[in-house]
């Protein structure tokens, strides 16, 4: 990671001429940038003293202010530790065309931890990882991050923190902690440095910085922007354009081996299904409210075929779950906000507190099954979804949510059947349409890739469970059954 050495002090005259230009190409940059429809985030983080504030306050001075945000991580709030660490930091993702500067980033919150001992470096290096895994997937999807590192010796810290404490209209910025940090530079400078080696990547690398003289700092800073933003652009450039496959082709064949092998002719009679139903809707509450009591939400995940019965499961869940506690979130295709940020954003919005419940009908798997079928992901975008979703549904674990996965399976025949009915009855036309028969054209390419799916997100944590469907009672008293035993589990009963 490069560090420029000291150089001579750059004259306000000097400066000033300079930054008239700089100003000039910041803005032209944002006016290619809303074309390009990339996201532009942009940590400006450092040392103590370092001028992290100016550098944050020059930035937004010369861009122009209608395309660019400034974010500044405080201690996390209730709401914010009630979910996975990272959700506050997805919420704060800008969208395309738009400029995010993130007063210390997220590595702020890593530094704040300040390990000690053996476990707390554990800790330390998990955080990291989880940092480094955001950026990742972020700078994979085209956006730009750019991480600025302001440095400082421990002498021109002490300098830096004098010259602010005898001047009184400065002298309120430094405090005790301030100086507390300065005695201990050499500790916290070898802890930012090892944060430095395990965020730095292709795609967000650290430029350090040295921050002995403020103007030169900031003409670096700015310079360094408008030449990652003309890298990316040039980048972006060469990306190719979005286009429908022509054949699908199973990754994991065991995957589609599993979904074929099924059994699909379960039958339940009515009056069975209505002695367990009620019976597993009062014992799912009771595990409901228990995981409540304890702080541990719950995600339900529902995939399956068109008209295999998602939406009458779902109705079945609910009647267990407190109304207030419980959101539905049915997922369609993206607005225009959500296509300006990457897939999962819309997805990370909705991650309940502890104690509650979200139920998807229809989910991020959407990217590894109508995106990559219908074109609206390129090859290289929905191969890199499985290792992203596997790691959105392990933070969502870590953290103690209870992840529930279910696929509805149902046979072509018996699809068509439920087509036909709810054509030609009146109470249910609204539920289907033109691109539920197209969608069925493509069964044998759908199947292939959800056999994909099954294979390459299975994971222990968040496993999937194929229910079969053709027998709708079946169905709704398996997903009972199955979301009980596995919360049991999860709770360790």
């Amino acid at each position: 990671m490069p560090s420029l050495a000291s150089s001579p002090r750059i004259s306000r005259k000097v400066y000033e001429s300079r930054v008239a230009a700089v100003r000039a190409a910041l803005v032209r940059m944002q006016v290619e940038l809303k074309a390009a429809k990339f996201p532009v985030l942009i940590v400006v983080a450092g040392v103590d003293g370092a001028g992290k504030g100016e550098v944050v306050n020059v930035l937004n001075a010369w861009l122009d202010p209608r395309g660019a945000e400034t974010f500044g991580f405080h201690p996390p709030t209730d709401e914010e530790r009630d979910r996975p660490m990272m959700w506050r930091y997805w919420r704060c993702v800008p969208p395309g065309g738009r400029i995010a500067i993130y007063a210390g980033g997220w590595h702020g919150d890593a530094l704040r931890q300040d390990p000690r001992g053996t476990a707390d470096l554990k800790e330390f290096d998990a955080t990291l990882r989880r940092m480094a895994r955001f950026e990742a997937q972020l700078a994979a999807d085209g956006a730009l991050i750019v991480k600025v590192w302001l440095n400082l010796t421990k002498a021109a810290q002490g300098s830096r923190l004098k010259d602010l404490e005898s001047d009184p209209r400065t002298a309120w910025r430094v405090t005790p902690e301030d100086w507390q940090a300065h005695r201990d530079h050499d500790r916290l400078a070898r802890l930012a440095a090892r944060m430095r080696r395990a965020t730095d990547q292709p795609g967000a690398r650290w430029h350090v910085i040295d921050a002995g003289e403020p103007r030169r700092r900031n003409l670096i800073v700015a310079e360094h922007i408008l030449a990652q933003f003309r890298r990316v652009l040039r980048a972006r450039r060469s990306w190719p354009p979005l286009q429908r496959p022509t054949r699908t082709v199973a990754l994991r064949p065991a995957g589609l081996r599993r979904l074929r092998a099924l059994p699909l002719d379960q039958e339940l009679s009515a009056e069975a299904y209505e002695r367990k139903r009620d019976k597993g809707l009062g014992r799912l509450n009771r595990l409901v409210r228990e995981a409540a009591w304890r702080r541990r939400s719950m995600v339900w995940v529902f995939e399956g075929w068109d008209a295999a019965g998602k939406g009458g499961a779902i109705r079945r869940l609910t009647d267990a779950i407190d109304a207030r506690d419980c959101r539905v979130i049915p997922i369609a295709k993206p607005t225009d906000e959500e296509k300006a940020h990457h897939y999962l954003w819309r997805f990370w919005r909705h991650v309940p507190r502890a104690g509650l419940v979200t139920i998807y009908d229809r989910s991020w798997y959407g990217r590894v099954l109508v995106e990559r079928l219908e074109g609206f992901a390129r090859p290289r975008e929905w191969r890199r979804a499985y290792a992203e979703i596997v790691e959105f549904e392990r933070e969502l674990v870590e953290h103690g949510v209870i992840v529930l996965k279910f696929w509805l399976q149902i046979s072509k025949a018996e699809q068509l059947r439920r087509f036909r009915d709810r054509a030609q009855t009146e109470y249910k036309r609204h539920k289907i349409d033109a691109e539920d028969w197209r969608n069925r054209r493509k069964w044998t390419a759908y199947e292939t890739a959800v056999g994909d799916m099954l294979a390459l997100t299975e994971t222990r944590g968040a496993p999937w469970h194929l229910i079969p469907a053709e027998d709708k009672r079946y169905a709704r008293l398996q997903i009972i059954k199955t979301s009980c035993d596995q919360i049991r589990e999860a709770l360790g009963d």
